[in-house]
């Protein structure tokens, strides 16, 4: 039977916060080129993008202590801080140029300015956080970071943290107040707007079921219409896989050479939400701790003040659950049916070295209500369970890996794209900082895609993200010119004090 192609110049397989900057990107760069989107739920953003599936902290290493690692000699390793903070700054360029060209609207229903704060306990780790603090603030992307470990002044910063604490405990924070809340869900839903608005067809329940490169190089999209049950069949010269933890099956599902000999192991997350009204008006901040040993580093435990619907909310979390579900809304069957003869000894290998992680997962699943209240006690020692309910989250799946230092079957921890040797389609896998730095992972894939168009595409893309081709670390007057201008655009200087950066 003949099958009745559609032609399309590029496919986007969800419809996500990465499809969404993607495409995005690419309406502005190639106006004329037809894309098309396919999700399988109901609307935009509703799986890992959605405000209750993230923790909504604009990652930019200003709380995160993984980030920085202390080395064997006691100093501060700062490269990955760097990376990830010079890469939010231009997601806020990009998100800065929508709005100002009124193809967005509403930054405040998205991003919101709130400190961004590193809370530890204990002698050891109180010198840490100094050494830390010492090492960053000389640094010219963190200079505005405060330091204290004056439970008189951690009562300023923190009042319900510190409440009925031990004033002889030694504890510690530090505080950049040029942090923000992100509504990831909203923000991809305004830029799914826009796209429609701009003739780019987005199919909602519509799932991918198929993908096959042709003899032309052109790839062939199966594609099941759940409404009427119907098939349709698309050809396209480019498709990006931004399908969250659905990504995996369809990548391997491409056949090239650089989908095998990877996994993926699905980590969900709960949060405890507080019901208490006055309990949440006492914080205004994200507060992230040091992650227990054992634990992943998406499980880093973080009191956040978020803004969901134009309220104030808080959440503590997240607490690490297994399910074998690659997606929220997936199948029980995702994990086992991602292991391929390929990659069988890859997770073989993972399993084996991630003993801790599993034991540390299967605590976590078993834990009560009251063992999870023990641990936000160290946040606030005098929650009361009645204020706090528990919410599921997003479901993540990190990637495993054969990589020469960590050997065969390594977990990995960030956020990774996957790509053809032609550049015809690419993938993207992983978690955390994933969202945050969108618009960097999108701007990476455009490079390694379509290079035979950079050089026409550059001066828009500098146009969109006057930082590009720089490094704001080495350019402090573009960084503080850069800082002002999106900080006055997305509305950040709103209950913010004029930082260095800003002046």
């Amino acid at each position: 039977m003949s099958k009745n192609y559609t032609k399309t110049d590029a496919i986007l397989i969800g419809a996500g916060i990465m499809s969404a900057t993607l495409g995005s990107l690419l309406k502005e760069l190639a106006p004329d080129w037809n894309i098309r989107v396919f999700e399988k739920l109901d609307s935009a953003g509703k799986e890992s993008s959605n405000v209750w599936n993230n923790a909504g902290t604009g990652h930019a290493a200003l709380c995160e202590l993984n980030y920085t690692q202390e080395k064997s000699d006691g100093s501060i390793d700062m490269t990955k801080a760097i990376k990830v903070n010079e890469q939010f700054q231009v997601s806020q360029q990009f998100w800065s140029y929508l709005v100002n060209n009124k193809l967005i609207g509403y930054p405040s229903d998205f991003i919101m300015p709130l400190p961004h704060m590193s809370f530890v306990q204990g002698k050891q780790n109180v010198e840490f956080l100094r050494k830390r603090y010492q090492t960053m603030s000389n640094h010219p992307l963190f200079r505005d970071m405060e330091f204290s470990d004056d439970q008189e002044q951690l009562k300023k910063w923190i009042p319900l943290m510190m409440e009925d604490r031990d004033p002889n405990e030694p504890v510690a924070a530090t505080k950049v107040d040029s942090g923000t809340d992100v509504n990831f869900g909203d923000l991809t839903s305004k830029m799914f707007d826009h796209l429609e608005y701009n003739d780019v067809e987005v199919n909602y329940r519509h799932s991918v079921e198929d993908i096959k490169q042709k003899s032309d190089g052109t790839w062939e999209i199966k594609v099941h219409d759940i409404e009427n049950g119907k098939i349709e069949y698309h050809v396209t010269d480019f498709v990006f896989i931004g399908g969250g933890g659905g990504s995996l099956h369809l990548l391997q599902k491409t056949g090239i050479p650089d989908s095998k000999h990877i996994g993926g192991f699905p980590v969900s997350g709960l949060f405890m939400v507080c019901n208490n009204q006055e309990v949440i008006d006492k914080h205004h901040a994200k507060v992230y701790g040091k992650a227990k040993v054992g634990a992943p580093p998406m499980s880093v435990p973080h009191l956040d003040t978020r803004f969901i619907d134009q309220k104030k909310s808080l959440l503590f979390g997240p607490f690490a659950g297994f399910s074998p579900k690659f997606l929220k809304t997936g199948s029980l069957m995702d994990l086992f049916t991602s292991v391929k003869s390929d990659n069988l000894f890859t997770m073989s290998a993972a399993g084996v070295k991630n003993a801790s992680l599993t034991k540390y997962l299967i605590q976590q699943v078993i834990s009560s209500k009251e063992k999870r209240m023990e641990d936000l006690r160290e946040f606030i020692p005098d929650a009361n369970s009645d204020d706090w309910d528990l919410v599921t989250a997003g479901q993540r799946v990190q990637v495993i890996k054969d990589t020469e230092n960590g050997g065969k079957g390594t977990l990995q921890f960030g956020t990774e794209v996957v790509h053809s040797s032609d550049g015809s389609v690419a993938a993207l896998l992983g978690a955390s900082p994933g969202a945050s730095t969108a618009v960097q992972v999108m701007l990476e894939v455009i490079e390694k895609c379509f290079p035979e168009h950079l050089k026409d595409w550059e001066p828009k893309i500098k146009q969109m993200i006057p930082s590009y081709g720089l490094s704001l670390a080495e350019n402090p007057e573009l960084l503080k010119e850069i800082h002002k201008s999106t900080s006055q655009t997305l509305g950040l200087f709103d209950n913010q004090k004029e930082t260095s950066l800003t002046k």
